[in-house]
């Protein structure tokens, strides 16, 4: 009996324990397949999404991709050359080309780390203001600049020369060319990649590398000078301020097309050795050129520099008691919560 049991149980406890390492190995492999896919993961991406280093990466790689392929095309499509003398229509061909591919590379990147197009410094819920409070404050320091440097001496200006209606025209259409390179040149710096490079070094040392890039970018213009390009670096340290308190591009965008309206199309100077046609006024640099700017415009004069300051401690002091940084904790230090969270609750 007990002989007949054993041979009638065995095959019963072989089979469960079959089952048991099966189900075990089968288990074992899963976790294992889990831990692979959570290391390939981990790489690329942390516990803000996709990680700083490789978001700053593909962004430039993508953006020079679409650059190669697509500028081409749409400059062969509109019959756009880019070696023309700058008029407003020019200008607007060229930086809308610019926007355009910026705008496709912008929602690839918010396609890959899922999150909202506007997320990358456009959110907030005084957009219209900040814009237009830029515009106005943009327009008022370069006026303060030229007008200085033309009470002093430096600078002689001469009147119009344009009908009524070239003059709106002109006006209208500068006022669009540069409304596009305020948006595209701050989104580039001081949007996606100020905002990722928040998350991985922290905010200033984002603000001071990108800074400094957008004031070398300015050596291939001809006429600029070492105190443009300082002042081009300066400017850029200025808006991150803006940045800063209030967490999105509005303030910056308004000001840097303002400034560069005022300086290119209404007092008629050169912009960072840059100058335009078909312009209001006239101005003439005359005298000592680290006063006067020379050929690269007000920009090249050292008189910026105390303008620059007084506009730091201005918005500092505005903002300061008015707004909360949606960076707070994180100037010179990764973010450890979400940027754009934070910057869409901010008012």
């Amino acid at each position: 009996m007990t002989e007949s049991g054993d041979r009638l149980t065995k095959p019963v406890t072989d089979s469960n324990e079959s089952a048991a390492m099966a189900r075990e190995s089968k288990a074992q492999t899963e976790h294992d397949s889990a831990a692979r896919k959570r290391d390939i993961r981990w790489v690329f991406f942390g516990s803000q999404g996709l990680r700083a280093g490789w978001g700053v990466g593909f962004f430039i790689a993508a953006f020079a991709a679409v650059v190669v392929v697509l500028r081409p095309l749409l400059v062969r499509l509109l019959h756009f050359n880019p070696k023309a003398a700058m008029r407003p229509t020019t200008g607007i061909l060229a930086e809308g080309i610019d926007v355009l591919i910026l705008v496709a590379v912008l929602w690839l990147m918010s396609r890959i780390e899922r999150r909202p197009l506007l997320s990358y410094g456009y959110q907030g819920r005084a957009r219209l203001v900040r814009l237009v409070s830029g515009l106005l404050w943009g327009f008022v320091a370069i006026s303060a600049l030229v007008l200085t440097l033309w009470g002093l001496g430096y600078a002689r200006l001469e009147g119009t020369t344009l009908m009524a209606g070239p003059a709106i025209r002109d006006a209208l259409l500068w006022g669009v060319m540069f409304c596009l390179v305020g948006f595209f040149e701050e989104s580039v710096l001081r949007g996606y990649l100020q905002l990722t490079l928040t998350r991985g070094m922290g905010f200033w040392w984002g603000a001071l590398l990108f800074s400094v890039l957008f004031g070398a970018m300015h050596g291939h213009n001809p006429g600029e000078s070492p105190v443009g390009l300082f002042s081009a670096g300066a400017v850029g340290l200025v808006f991150c301020i803006s940045l800063w308190y209030t967490g999105s591009l509005w303030w910056a965008i308004g000001f840097h097309a303002a400034w560069d309206w005022g300086e290119s199309y209404f007092y008629g100077t050169a912009d960072s050795g840059l100058v335009t046609q078909g312009h209001l006024l006239r101005e003439h640099s005359v005298g000592n050129i680290l006063m006067s700017g020379g050929a690269t415009g007000p920009e090249g004069s050292l008189l910026i520099v105390p303008l620059l300051v007084v506009m730091a401690a201005l918005m500092v002091l505005w903002w300061r008691g008015r707004a909360q940084s949606p960076f707070a904790g994180a100037g010179w230090k990764p973010l450890r919560h979400s940027t754009q969270e934070s910057a869409t609750n901010q008012g």
